[in-house]
Parts: C-alpha cells; sequence; structure tokens
C-alpha cells in the first residue's frame, strides 16, 4: 500500500520536513556518485564505505580495514575481522588489501551521513513520500527544532537496532528509512484514526492510519534475507517512534515538554483530570468537556475547518 496525502490539518508550514526532502533529493542527484550518470560503480562503492554507517566499524570503533573491504567485496558480507590489521589472503589481490581504507572517517558521524544517502530513485522517492504524508503532522506538534532532534535520534535507534542483528557485517546501511520509521511509529500512535488517501493494489481508498502503517510494519517480518534490506532497522526506528508518542500520549507533563505551546492542554483542569479526558484520535491530544480537541484551540476559542486546514494538503 502507498500513502499519497492524509486528511489531517496541520497549523504551521512544515519546514523542517520539506528541508529534510530538499537535502534528500539534491544529496542523491548532486553529491553521490550515479553510476548511470558517468561514474564507476566503484566510485559509487568507494562513496559509500567512505561515508556509510557499517555495523562492523560502529562495533569496534574504527574504520574498516584493508582485508575487511576485500572480504566485502568478494562476497563475504560477515568479513569483519575485530582488529586493526589487515589480514589478506594470498588468493585475494586487490588495492585495498595492501593499503589503508579511508583512515579519517569518523565512525559515528557516518551514522547521520547515512540517514541521507539512497541506493536507487525507488529507495528515494518511496522514504520522501512516506515522510511527506506523515512527517508534517508530527513536525507541527513537537515543533521544528524538537523534530529534527526525534527524526535524528529515531535514525539513530534504527541503525543500532540494525547493527545489534549484523554485529559481524562489513556492508554499508544507508537509508532514510529507519528516521521516517520513526516518525510514523509517532503518527500511529498520535493519530491512529487519521483519514490516509492510500493505493491499495490498484484500488485509490481513504482508510484509517493504523491500518496502512500496521500493514506496513508486519510486512517487515516477511522480507527475505537476501534482499538487501535493512528490515531491523526499520523495525527499530518504528519502535523508537511508538515508545516516544506513547509516553507523550500517557504523561501530561511529557506532553508539555514535548509538544508545542497551542497543542498542550489549556489550564481549565488539572492533569489528572486531562489525563482521563478522551483522547482524539485524528488530531492528537485530549478532547475537552465540550468535545472540541485542544489541539485545535487558539485563545481558547475551537477553529474553523477552513482556518486550520494546512496550505499543504
Amino acid at each position: 500500500m502507498f500513502p499519497l496525502k492524509d486528511d489531517n490539518p496541520t497549523t504551521r508550514t512544515p519546514f523542517v520536513t520539506i528541508a529534510l526532502i530538499i537535502a534528500n533529493i539534491a544529496i542523491f542527484f548532486l553529491v553521490q556518485p550515479q553510476s548511470g550518470s558517468g561514474a564507476s560503480q566503484t566510485e559509487s562503492i568507494e562513496f559509500s564505505y567512505e561515508y556509510a554507517a557499517v555495523p562492523c566499524e560502529l562495533v569496534n570503533s574504527r574504520p574498516l580495514n584493508g582485508s575487511e573491504v576485500d572480504a566485502a567485496l568478494n562476497g563475504n558480507q560477515d568479513g569483519c575481522s575485530g582488529n586493526d590489521a589487515p589480514v589478506c589472503p594470498n588468493d585475494l589481490a586487490t588495492a585495498f588489501c595492501d593499503n589503508d581504507v579511508f583512515p579519517n572517517k569518523n565512525v559515528y558521524l557516518s551514522v547521520v551521513f547515512s540517514m541521507f544517502l539512497h541506493g536507487s530513485i525507488m529507495h528515494l522517492g518511496g522514504n520522501m513520500l512516506f515522510l511527506w504524508v506523515f512527517g508534517n503532522n508530527i513536525e507541527d506538534h513537537l515543533g521544528p527544532i524538537k523534530f529534527i532532534i526525534f527524526y535524528l535520534f529515531a535514525g539513530a535507534v534504527a541503525t543500532a537496532a540494525h547493527v545489534a542483528v549484523q554485529l559481524d557485517s562489513v556492508v554499508p546501511v544507508i537509508g532514510a528509512s529507519g528516521a521516517v520509521a520513526g516518525v510514523m511509529g509517532a503518527y500511529i500512535v498520535w493519530f491512529p484514526k487519521a483519514r490516509v488517501l492510500t493505493l491499495a493494489f490498484i484500488i485509490l481508498t481513504r482508510i484509517p492510519a493504523y491500518a496502512v502503517l500496521g500493514f506496513w510494519f508486519a510486512s517487515q517480518f516477511f522480507i527475505g534475507p537476501d534482499e538487501g534490506i535493512a528490515w531491523m532497522a526499520h523495525v527499530g526506528g518504528f519502535l523508537a517512534g511508538v515508545l516516544m508518542a506513547l509516553v507523550v500520549r500517557k504523561n501530561p507533563q511529557a506532553r508539555k515538554t514535548a509538544w508545542a505551546d497551542k497543542y498542550v492542554p489549556v489550564e481549565r483542569t488539572s492533569p489528572e483530570a486531562a489525563s482521563q479526558m478522551p483522547w482524539d484520535n485524528r488530531n492528537g491530544g485530549i478532547s475537552g468537556p465540550d468535545g472540541s480537541p485542544w489541539g485545535h484551540l487558539e485563545n481558547n476559542q475551537p477553529q474553523s475547518q477552513s482556518q486550520s486546514r494546512s496550505r499543504f494538503r
């Protein structure tokens, strides 16, 4: 299923979401070597090893040595030697084996770099589509600064989840999928009943967000081991978003800390009483005694539908 648009108004322009999409697209087309645009496959591989996160590097806190890169290029994806000294088999003679490979690489900063690198146009397009549909509402509630912190945190947790099950892997992991999955995890908790215009096979239909995102999450467990997809990163990022969103949803104090001021309940009842009021499943936030969601109140007056609808929907 491919989500195309959600019926979930926002109250601000999602500048960070737009900036992330522009940055990912620009890096893919202007920075990453593309084998179809004059760059060789070797240049593309070298770029990935120089900038992308690699489980072996993160586990050992150092860049890959020559023998490890050599092993990866010869099909041994779990060729992490666990030491700094290249040990090159006699029957392998590549340019990497006798030389230091990117000795100045910051293996921890590569976790962030990886979130902006993609393997194909389809990979990039899918991630940016999901980020556009679901990211603006999360940014709207958190505000731009806390949203970018949350986005990068979810991406880091996603990478850690992948590394946890691939400790010896010498294959670079790239893509914004883990960070975007964190956004999706928060969305399913805060807006489970928001209607999402979705292409389901060949049918366009509006279905609740929990169905779209639940289907996506379940599908990750059916990805084959040879498909080259870091599915555990998707799962880790999604669960990180779910857990963060649940804390905010259940705890009025956490909600006051995390959300923008306009989405925090007005002071007309105690936090204890507020926590018992029904959650507004479309807009995020608690429905007040008059039935209007606090998330769409300004100056203690409910907005009209036309006033609250974002220009980006």
